[in-house]
Protein backbone atom coordinates (compact mmCIF):
# COMPACT_ATOMS: atom_id res chain seq x y z
CA UNK A 1 0.00 0.00 0.00
CA UNK A 2 1.44 3.41 -1.03
CA UNK A 3 1.84 6.17 1.49
CA UNK A 4 0.58 9.66 0.64
CA UNK A 5 4.19 10.89 0.52
CA UNK A 6 5.15 8.15 -1.95
CA UNK A 7 2.09 8.94 -4.12
CA UNK A 8 3.14 12.59 -4.28
CA UNK A 9 6.73 11.60 -5.15
CA UNK A 10 5.58 9.18 -7.84
CA UNK A 11 3.22 11.73 -9.38
CA UNK A 12 6.01 14.32 -9.37
CA UNK A 13 8.45 11.86 -10.96
CA UNK A 14 6.01 10.90 -13.73
CA UNK A 15 5.27 14.56 -14.42
CA UNK A 16 8.97 15.39 -14.69
CA UNK A 17 9.61 12.33 -16.84
CA UNK A 18 6.88 13.13 -19.35
CA UNK A 19 7.65 16.83 -19.29
CA UNK A 20 11.28 16.00 -20.03
CA UNK A 21 10.31 13.70 -22.89
CA UNK A 22 8.04 16.36 -24.33
CA UNK A 23 10.69 19.02 -24.11
CA UNK A 24 13.29 16.71 -25.60
CA UNK A 25 11.07 15.80 -28.55
CA UNK A 26 9.95 19.33 -29.17
CA UNK A 27 12.98 21.47 -28.43
CA UNK A 28 16.09 19.32 -28.65
CA UNK A 29 18.19 20.40 -31.65
CA UNK A 30 19.11 17.83 -34.23
CA UNK A 31 22.30 18.03 -36.23
CA UNK A 32 22.20 16.92 -39.81
CA UNK A 33 24.43 13.85 -40.20
CA UNK A 34 27.68 14.80 -41.83
CA UNK A 35 27.58 14.92 -45.66
CA UNK A 36 28.15 11.62 -47.44
CA UNK A 37 31.39 12.92 -48.98
CA UNK A 38 32.98 12.85 -45.52
CA UNK A 39 32.58 9.09 -45.05
CA UNK A 40 35.82 8.02 -46.77
CA UNK A 41 37.68 11.32 -47.00
CA UNK A 42 41.32 12.18 -46.39
CA UNK A 43 41.98 15.71 -45.15
CA UNK A 44 45.01 17.87 -46.04
CA UNK A 45 46.10 20.81 -43.89
CA UNK A 46 47.47 23.80 -45.80
CA UNK A 47 49.83 26.36 -44.30
CA UNK A 48 49.53 28.91 -47.10
CA UNK A 49 52.47 31.03 -45.96
CA UNK A 50 54.90 28.12 -45.98
CA UNK A 51 53.45 26.03 -48.81
CA UNK A 52 55.28 27.79 -51.64
CA UNK A 53 58.00 30.44 -52.07
CA UNK A 54 55.24 32.90 -53.03
CA UNK A 55 53.00 31.93 -50.11
CA UNK A 56 49.88 32.93 -52.05
CA UNK A 57 46.50 31.56 -53.08
CA UNK A 58 47.51 31.71 -56.74
CA UNK A 59 50.55 29.52 -56.11
CA UNK A 60 48.35 27.19 -54.09
CA UNK A 61 45.78 26.95 -56.87
CA UNK A 62 48.47 26.03 -59.36
CA UNK A 63 49.49 23.04 -57.24
CA UNK A 64 45.99 21.60 -56.79
CA UNK A 65 46.54 18.88 -59.43
CA UNK A 66 49.48 17.50 -57.43
CA UNK A 67 47.40 17.37 -54.25
CA UNK A 68 44.54 15.72 -56.14
CA UNK A 69 46.95 13.10 -57.42
CA UNK A 70 47.94 12.34 -53.83
CA UNK A 71 44.35 11.29 -53.14
CA UNK A 72 43.15 14.19 -51.01
CA UNK A 73 39.46 15.03 -50.58
CA UNK A 74 39.24 17.91 -48.08
CA UNK A 75 41.50 20.97 -48.05
CA UNK A 76 41.80 22.59 -44.62
CA UNK A 77 43.24 26.09 -44.81
CA UNK A 78 44.86 27.49 -41.71
CA UNK A 79 43.42 30.97 -40.93
CA UNK A 80 43.42 33.24 -43.98
CA UNK A 81 42.21 36.42 -42.22
CA UNK A 82 44.18 39.65 -41.64
CA UNK A 83 46.63 39.21 -38.76
CA UNK A 84 46.84 41.57 -35.79
CA UNK A 85 49.91 43.77 -35.45
CA UNK A 86 49.64 44.63 -31.76
CA UNK A 87 51.75 42.38 -29.53
CA UNK A 88 52.98 40.16 -32.36
CA UNK A 89 55.21 37.28 -31.30
CA UNK A 90 58.52 36.48 -33.01
CA UNK A 91 59.86 33.05 -34.00
CA UNK A 92 63.08 32.01 -32.32
CA UNK A 93 66.02 33.19 -34.42
CA UNK A 94 63.91 35.62 -36.45
CA UNK A 95 64.26 39.40 -36.29
CA UNK A 96 60.79 40.28 -37.55
CA UNK A 97 57.35 38.70 -37.31
CA UNK A 98 54.58 38.11 -39.80
CA UNK A 99 52.33 37.32 -36.85
CA UNK A 100 50.18 34.37 -35.88
CA UNK A 101 47.36 33.27 -38.17
CA UNK A 102 45.35 32.74 -34.99
CA UNK A 103 45.43 36.44 -34.07
CA UNK A 104 42.47 37.54 -36.22
CA UNK A 105 42.07 41.26 -36.94
CA UNK A 106 38.95 40.92 -39.11
CA UNK A 107 36.75 37.82 -39.44
CA UNK A 108 35.37 38.91 -42.82
CA UNK A 109 38.50 39.84 -44.72
CA UNK A 110 41.52 38.24 -46.42
CA UNK A 111 45.14 38.43 -45.29
CA UNK A 112 46.78 40.50 -48.09
CA UNK A 113 49.93 38.40 -47.60
CA UNK A 114 48.06 35.59 -49.38
CA UNK A 115 46.26 37.59 -52.07
CA UNK A 116 42.78 39.01 -52.57
CA UNK A 117 39.23 37.84 -51.96
CA UNK A 118 38.92 37.16 -55.69
CA UNK A 119 42.08 35.04 -55.53
CA UNK A 120 40.57 32.91 -52.79
CA UNK A 121 37.22 32.63 -54.60
CA UNK A 122 39.10 31.42 -57.67
CA UNK A 123 40.96 28.87 -55.55
CA UNK A 124 37.76 27.53 -54.01
CA UNK A 125 36.06 27.36 -57.40
CA UNK A 126 38.97 25.44 -58.92
CA UNK A 127 39.09 23.13 -55.92
CA UNK A 128 35.39 22.34 -56.24
CA UNK A 129 35.71 21.70 -59.96
CA UNK A 130 38.44 19.16 -59.18
CA UNK A 131 36.27 17.41 -56.58
CA UNK A 132 37.80 18.87 -53.42
CA UNK A 133 35.88 20.23 -50.45
CA UNK A 134 37.29 23.27 -48.63
CA UNK A 135 37.14 24.06 -44.92
CA UNK A 136 38.48 27.09 -43.08
CA UNK A 137 40.20 27.33 -39.72
CA UNK A 138 37.94 29.35 -37.42
CA UNK A 139 39.23 31.13 -34.30
CA UNK A 140 36.29 31.76 -31.98
CA UNK A 141 37.97 31.89 -28.56
CA UNK A 142 39.88 35.14 -29.09
CA UNK A 143 40.69 37.91 -31.55
CA UNK A 144 43.73 40.05 -32.25
CA UNK A 145 44.28 42.91 -29.82
CA UNK A 146 43.65 45.36 -32.65
CA UNK A 147 40.51 43.69 -34.01
CA UNK A 148 37.91 46.37 -34.78
CA UNK A 149 35.52 44.71 -32.30
CA UNK A 150 37.69 45.98 -29.42
CA UNK A 151 37.01 49.65 -30.14
CA UNK A 152 33.45 49.12 -31.36
CA UNK A 153 32.28 46.55 -28.77
CA UNK A 154 34.61 46.43 -25.75
CA UNK A 155 31.81 44.68 -23.82
CA UNK A 156 32.28 41.64 -26.07
CA UNK A 157 35.53 40.82 -24.27
CA UNK A 158 36.46 39.37 -20.90
CA UNK A 159 38.25 41.66 -18.46
CA UNK A 160 41.10 40.89 -16.08
CA UNK A 161 41.16 41.90 -12.40
CA UNK A 162 42.33 45.39 -13.38
CA UNK A 163 39.49 45.92 -15.82
CA UNK A 164 41.66 45.47 -18.91
CA UNK A 165 40.74 43.17 -21.79
CA UNK A 166 42.00 39.73 -20.83
CA UNK A 167 44.77 37.83 -22.60
CA UNK A 168 44.37 34.05 -22.90
CA UNK A 169 47.40 32.14 -21.57
CA UNK A 170 50.61 33.91 -22.66
CA UNK A 171 49.21 34.88 -26.05
CA UNK A 172 50.07 38.56 -25.86
CA UNK A 173 48.75 39.11 -29.38
CA UNK A 174 45.24 37.92 -28.48
CA UNK A 175 42.16 39.20 -26.63
CA UNK A 176 39.71 36.87 -24.88
CA UNK A 177 36.08 36.95 -26.04
CA UNK A 178 33.17 36.80 -23.59
CA UNK A 179 30.55 34.23 -24.58
CA UNK A 180 28.14 35.61 -22.03
CA UNK A 181 27.42 38.35 -24.58
CA UNK A 182 24.56 37.34 -26.89
CA UNK A 183 25.24 40.01 -29.51
CA UNK A 184 28.82 38.85 -29.91
CA UNK A 185 27.58 35.28 -30.40
CA UNK A 186 25.18 36.37 -33.14
CA UNK A 187 27.87 38.32 -34.94
CA UNK A 188 30.31 35.42 -34.70
CA UNK A 189 27.80 33.08 -36.36
CA UNK A 190 27.03 35.71 -38.97
CA UNK A 191 30.72 35.97 -39.82
CA UNK A 192 30.98 32.18 -40.17
CA UNK A 193 27.93 32.20 -42.44
CA UNK A 194 29.60 34.87 -44.61
CA UNK A 195 32.25 32.37 -45.74
CA UNK A 196 29.61 29.78 -46.58
CA UNK A 197 27.48 32.15 -48.64
CA UNK A 198 30.08 34.40 -50.26
CA UNK A 199 32.94 31.92 -50.77
CA UNK A 200 31.04 28.61 -50.87
CA UNK A 201 33.31 26.83 -48.39
CA UNK A 202 32.21 23.47 -46.97
CA UNK A 203 32.87 23.64 -43.23
CA UNK A 204 35.19 24.66 -40.44
CA UNK A 205 38.03 23.38 -38.31
CA UNK A 206 37.43 25.22 -35.03
CA UNK A 207 40.49 26.32 -33.10
CA UNK A 208 40.57 25.75 -29.32
CA UNK A 209 36.95 24.68 -29.56
CA UNK A 210 36.83 23.33 -26.01
CA UNK A 211 37.42 26.82 -24.58
CA UNK A 212 34.19 28.06 -26.18
CA UNK A 213 30.84 27.00 -24.63
CA UNK A 214 29.38 23.90 -26.27
CA UNK A 215 25.95 25.50 -26.54
CA UNK A 216 27.43 28.22 -28.78
CA UNK A 217 28.80 25.60 -31.15
CA UNK A 218 25.47 23.78 -31.15
CA UNK A 219 23.61 26.99 -31.99
CA UNK A 220 26.17 27.79 -34.68
CA UNK A 221 25.88 24.34 -36.26
CA UNK A 222 22.09 24.58 -36.41
CA UNK A 223 22.28 27.96 -38.16
CA UNK A 224 25.12 27.12 -40.52
CA UNK A 225 23.62 23.86 -41.76
CA UNK A 226 20.61 25.85 -42.98
CA UNK A 227 22.94 27.26 -45.66
CA UNK A 228 24.43 23.96 -46.85
CA UNK A 229 25.56 20.57 -45.55
CA UNK A 230 28.93 21.03 -43.87
CA UNK A 231 31.71 19.25 -42.01
CA UNK A 232 32.70 20.51 -38.56
CA UNK A 233 36.00 19.56 -36.88
CA UNK A 234 36.77 20.51 -33.26
CA UNK A 235 40.26 21.08 -31.96
CA UNK A 236 39.32 19.38 -28.74
CA UNK A 237 39.48 15.97 -27.15
CA UNK A 238 38.25 16.00 -23.56
CA UNK A 239 34.61 16.93 -24.27
CA UNK A 240 33.07 14.15 -26.38
CA UNK A 241 29.65 15.71 -25.83
CA UNK A 242 30.71 18.42 -28.30
CA UNK A 243 30.30 15.78 -31.01
CA UNK A 244 26.68 15.08 -30.05
CA UNK A 245 25.32 17.94 -32.16
CA UNK A 246 27.95 20.58 -32.95
CA UNK A 247 30.87 18.64 -34.41
CA UNK A 248 31.40 15.60 -36.60
CA UNK A 249 34.89 14.86 -35.33
CA UNK A 250 37.49 15.96 -32.82
CA UNK A 251 41.22 15.52 -32.33
CA UNK A 252 43.02 12.24 -31.66
CA UNK A 253 45.76 13.80 -29.54
CA UNK A 254 45.86 10.95 -27.04
CA UNK A 255 46.44 8.39 -29.78
CA UNK A 256 49.05 10.64 -31.37
CA UNK A 257 51.03 10.88 -28.14
CA UNK A 258 50.60 7.20 -27.37
CA UNK A 259 51.98 6.18 -30.78
CA UNK A 260 55.01 8.42 -30.20
CA UNK A 261 55.58 6.78 -26.81
CA UNK A 262 55.21 3.28 -28.27
CA UNK A 263 57.76 3.94 -31.03
CA UNK A 264 60.14 5.36 -28.41
CA UNK A 265 59.70 2.30 -26.19
CA UNK A 266 57.96 4.20 -23.41
CA UNK A 267 54.54 2.53 -23.71
CA UNK A 268 53.26 -0.96 -24.57
CA UNK A 269 51.98 -1.89 -28.02
CA UNK A 270 48.87 -3.40 -26.40
CA UNK A 271 47.83 0.06 -25.20
CA UNK A 272 47.02 1.16 -28.77
CA UNK A 273 43.95 -1.04 -29.17
CA UNK A 274 43.01 -0.52 -25.52
CA UNK A 275 42.87 3.22 -26.18
CA UNK A 276 40.89 2.68 -29.38
CA UNK A 277 38.32 0.66 -27.46
CA UNK A 278 37.95 3.49 -24.95
CA UNK A 279 37.56 6.05 -27.74
CA UNK A 280 34.82 3.96 -29.32
CA UNK A 281 32.94 3.84 -26.00
CA UNK A 282 33.11 7.61 -25.41
CA UNK A 283 32.35 9.22 -28.77
CA UNK A 284 28.77 9.44 -30.05
CA UNK A 285 28.15 6.97 -32.88
CA UNK A 286 27.81 9.85 -35.36
CA UNK A 287 31.33 11.10 -34.67
CA UNK A 288 34.96 10.09 -35.19
CA UNK A 289 38.54 11.12 -34.47
CA UNK A 290 40.99 13.05 -36.61
CA UNK A 291 44.03 10.76 -36.82
CA UNK A 292 47.43 12.35 -37.44
CA UNK A 293 51.16 11.96 -37.00
CA UNK A 294 51.76 15.70 -37.35
CA UNK A 295 50.02 19.04 -37.86
CA UNK A 296 50.99 22.70 -37.68
CA UNK A 297 51.16 22.79 -33.87
CA UNK A 298 52.98 19.49 -33.44
CA UNK A 299 55.49 20.30 -36.18
CA UNK A 300 56.34 23.82 -35.07
CA UNK A 301 56.27 23.40 -31.31
CA UNK A 302 56.78 19.74 -30.42
CA UNK A 303 58.96 18.29 -33.17
CA UNK A 304 58.82 16.80 -36.63
CA UNK A 305 57.31 13.40 -37.30
CA UNK A 306 60.81 12.00 -37.72
CA UNK A 307 61.83 13.38 -34.32
CA UNK A 308 58.77 11.87 -32.63
CA UNK A 309 58.38 8.52 -34.42
CA UNK A 310 61.83 7.80 -35.82
CA UNK A 311 61.86 4.75 -38.10
CA UNK A 312 58.33 3.94 -36.97
CA UNK A 313 56.87 6.97 -38.78
CA UNK A 314 55.24 5.03 -41.63
CA UNK A 315 53.91 2.42 -39.19
CA UNK A 316 52.02 5.22 -37.50
CA UNK A 317 50.83 6.63 -40.84
CA UNK A 318 49.32 3.20 -41.58
CA UNK A 319 47.52 3.29 -38.23
CA UNK A 320 46.23 6.82 -38.93
CA UNK A 321 44.57 5.43 -42.06
CA UNK A 322 43.29 2.11 -40.73
CA UNK A 323 42.15 2.83 -37.17
CA UNK A 324 38.63 4.32 -36.96
CA UNK A 325 38.73 7.99 -37.90
CA UNK A 326 39.75 10.39 -40.65
CA UNK A 327 43.45 10.55 -41.61
CA UNK A 328 45.16 13.94 -41.80
CA UNK A 329 48.16 14.79 -43.94
CA UNK A 330 49.93 18.05 -43.04
CA UNK A 331 51.48 19.75 -46.06
CA UNK A 332 55.06 18.55 -46.42
CA UNK A 333 54.42 15.32 -44.54
CA UNK A 334 54.28 13.44 -47.84
CA UNK A 335 57.72 14.92 -48.67
CA UNK A 336 59.27 13.53 -45.48
CA UNK A 337 59.59 17.03 -43.98
CA UNK A 338 62.42 17.03 -41.44
CA UNK A 339 62.34 20.63 -40.24
CA UNK A 340 60.15 22.46 -37.76
CA UNK A 341 58.47 25.24 -39.69
CA UNK A 342 58.73 28.63 -38.04
CA UNK A 343 55.35 29.79 -36.83
CA UNK A 344 55.65 33.58 -37.10
CA UNK A 345 58.11 33.89 -39.99
CA UNK A 346 58.45 32.80 -43.60
CA UNK A 347 59.89 29.27 -43.80
CA UNK A 348 59.04 27.54 -47.09
CA UNK A 349 58.52 23.77 -47.21
CA UNK A 350 61.11 21.79 -49.19
CA UNK A 351 59.33 19.55 -51.71
CA UNK A 352 62.28 17.76 -53.34
CA UNK A 353 61.83 14.35 -51.65
CA UNK A 354 59.20 12.32 -53.52
CA UNK A 355 60.09 8.86 -52.14
CA UNK A 356 57.04 8.64 -49.89
CA UNK A 357 54.41 9.77 -52.39
CA UNK A 358 53.64 6.27 -53.80
CA UNK A 359 53.11 4.99 -50.24
CA UNK A 360 50.64 7.77 -49.45
CA UNK A 361 48.80 7.22 -52.74
CA UNK A 362 48.31 3.55 -51.87
CA UNK A 363 46.93 4.45 -48.45
CA UNK A 364 44.53 7.11 -49.77
CA UNK A 365 43.38 4.71 -52.47
CA UNK A 366 42.60 2.04 -49.89
CA UNK A 367 40.71 4.56 -47.76
CA UNK A 368 38.55 5.53 -50.71
CA UNK A 369 37.63 2.10 -52.03
CA UNK A 370 37.39 -0.17 -48.98
CA UNK A 371 34.38 0.41 -46.73
CA UNK A 372 35.98 -1.55 -43.88
CA UNK A 373 38.12 1.51 -43.04
CA UNK A 374 35.64 4.27 -43.82
CA UNK A 375 34.89 6.80 -41.12
CA UNK A 376 32.37 5.85 -38.41
CA UNK A 377 29.56 4.99 -38.56
CA UNK A 378 30.06 3.74 -42.16
CA UNK A 379 33.25 1.76 -41.54
CA UNK A 380 33.73 -1.64 -39.99
CA UNK A 381 34.21 -2.52 -36.36
CA UNK A 382 37.74 -3.30 -35.23
CA UNK A 383 38.54 -6.84 -34.08
CA UNK A 384 41.86 -7.58 -32.45
CA UNK A 385 43.73 -10.56 -33.94
CA UNK A 386 45.72 -12.42 -31.28
CA UNK A 387 49.36 -13.15 -32.13
CA UNK A 388 52.36 -14.72 -30.39
CA UNK A 389 54.35 -11.46 -30.13
CA UNK A 390 51.83 -9.05 -28.59
CA UNK A 391 54.60 -6.98 -27.03
CA UNK A 392 55.93 -6.07 -30.48
CA UNK A 393 53.21 -6.71 -33.05
CA UNK A 394 49.82 -5.03 -33.36
CA UNK A 395 47.32 -6.99 -35.44
CA UNK A 396 43.66 -6.30 -36.16
CA UNK A 397 40.89 -6.80 -38.70
CA UNK A 398 38.15 -4.45 -39.82
CA UNK A 399 35.16 -5.71 -41.77
CA UNK A 400 32.04 -4.14 -43.27
CA UNK A 401 29.86 -6.52 -45.24
CA UNK A 402 32.21 -8.30 -47.64
CA UNK A 403 34.90 -5.63 -47.28
CA UNK A 404 37.93 -6.58 -45.17
CA UNK A 405 41.20 -4.94 -44.20
CA UNK A 406 43.78 -6.66 -42.01
CA UNK A 407 46.71 -4.78 -40.48
CA UNK A 408 49.85 -6.33 -38.98
CA UNK A 409 52.69 -4.08 -37.82
CA UNK A 410 55.98 -4.75 -36.07
CA UNK A 411 56.18 -1.72 -33.77
CA UNK A 412 59.81 -2.40 -32.84
CA UNK A 413 63.37 -2.13 -34.13
CA UNK A 414 63.84 -5.91 -33.98
CA UNK A 415 63.03 -8.63 -36.55
CA UNK A 416 60.08 -10.67 -35.33
CA UNK A 417 58.43 -13.99 -36.17
CA UNK A 418 54.83 -14.05 -34.98
CA UNK A 419 52.00 -16.53 -35.40
CA UNK A 420 48.35 -15.56 -35.74
CA UNK A 421 46.59 -17.71 -33.14
CA UNK A 422 43.00 -17.35 -34.31
CA UNK A 423 41.01 -18.26 -37.42
CA UNK A 424 39.11 -14.94 -37.31
CA UNK A 425 41.28 -13.57 -40.12
CA UNK A 426 41.38 -16.64 -42.35
CA UNK A 427 40.79 -15.92 -46.02
CA UNK A 428 42.31 -14.65 -49.27
CA UNK A 429 43.99 -11.25 -49.36
CA UNK A 430 45.98 -8.90 -51.56
CA UNK A 431 48.90 -7.01 -50.04
CA UNK A 432 48.01 -3.35 -50.60
CA UNK A 433 51.64 -2.26 -50.79
CA UNK A 434 53.14 -4.84 -53.17
CA UNK A 435 50.02 -6.49 -54.72
CA UNK A 436 51.10 -10.02 -53.67
CA UNK A 437 48.27 -12.50 -53.07
CA UNK A 438 48.19 -14.18 -49.66
CA UNK A 439 46.06 -16.94 -48.24
CA UNK A 440 45.72 -17.16 -44.46
CA UNK A 441 44.46 -20.43 -42.99
CA UNK A 442 45.45 -23.12 -40.49
CA UNK A 443 48.51 -23.98 -42.60
CA UNK A 444 49.67 -20.41 -43.14
CA UNK A 445 49.46 -18.09 -40.13
CA UNK A 446 53.15 -17.38 -39.57
CA UNK A 447 54.36 -13.81 -40.23
CA UNK A 448 57.99 -12.74 -40.58
CA UNK A 449 58.61 -9.05 -39.89
CA UNK A 450 61.61 -6.85 -40.51
CA UNK A 451 62.09 -3.99 -38.01
CA UNK A 452 59.20 -1.52 -38.30
CA UNK A 453 57.61 -3.55 -41.09
CA UNK A 454 53.91 -3.02 -41.80
CA UNK A 455 51.61 -5.35 -43.72
CA UNK A 456 48.22 -4.12 -44.96
CA UNK A 457 45.99 -6.76 -46.51
CA UNK A 458 42.76 -6.21 -48.42
CA UNK A 459 40.27 -9.05 -48.65
CA UNK A 460 39.67 -10.46 -52.13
Amino acid sequence: MMTNQFKVFLLFSITVLFSGCFLFKKDAPKATPYPEWVKNSVIYEINTRQYSPEGTFKAMEADLPRIKGLGIDILWFMPIYPIGEKGRKVSEGAKTSLGSYYSVRDYEAINPEFGTADDFKSLVKSAHEMGFKVILDWVANHTARDNHWISEHPDWYKKDKNGNIATPFDWTDCAQLDYGNKEMRKTMVSSMKYWLTDFDIDGFRCDMAGLVPTDFWEDARMELQKVKPLYMLAENEDKPEMCRIAFDSDYGWEMHHLLADVTQGKKKVSEILELQSRIDSLLPSRAFKLNFITNHDENSWNGTAKEKFGNGENCCVVLSFTLPGMPLIYNGQEAGMTKRLRFFAKDTITWSDTRFVPFYKKMTGLKHRNQAIWNPPYGGKLVQIPNTAPGKVISFLRTAGNARVMVLINMSSEPITSNITSNVADGKYINVLNKNRIRIDSDNRVCYFEPWEYIVLEGE
